[in-house]
């Protein structure tokens, strides 16, 4: 007898382009309804808002990050990822393409 296949995620055909096209993504939901993004930024030193917590998780190039307008810079390479709180700024600086997942909440 046939196994169904159940789907993991859904994905949005529709890309998110943000910065003139420095960052662009598709948005995820998982079959456990978590939403997630997964996306390109390209070089360029841009300032993101978040309305809900947010990790980082850089899975392709690389990036400095900095999560208080005076903080340090901080990197991020495959493999390691960063927080950032609901309601903030943070600012990400990208010398080569970097390639993120982005999980929300």
């Amino acid at each position: 007898m046939p196994t169904e296949i159940l789907p993991v995620a859904s994905v949005s055909t529709k890309a998110n382009v943000y910065f003139d096209g420095k960052c662009v993504s598709h948005d995820l939901l998982t079959a456990g309804g978590q939403r997630k993004s997964v996306g390109v930024i390209f070089p360029a030193q841009l300032t993101f808002a978040t309305a809900a917590p947010e990790t980082m998780e850089c899975v392709g190039g690389a990036c400095e990050y900095q999560l208080q307008e005076s903080g340090p810079w901080l990197r991020c390479e495959p493999g390691q990822s960063f927080q950032i709180a609901g309601n903030a700024r943070f600012n990400i600086r990208v010398p080569e393409i970097f390639h993120y997942i982005c999980h929300y909440g």
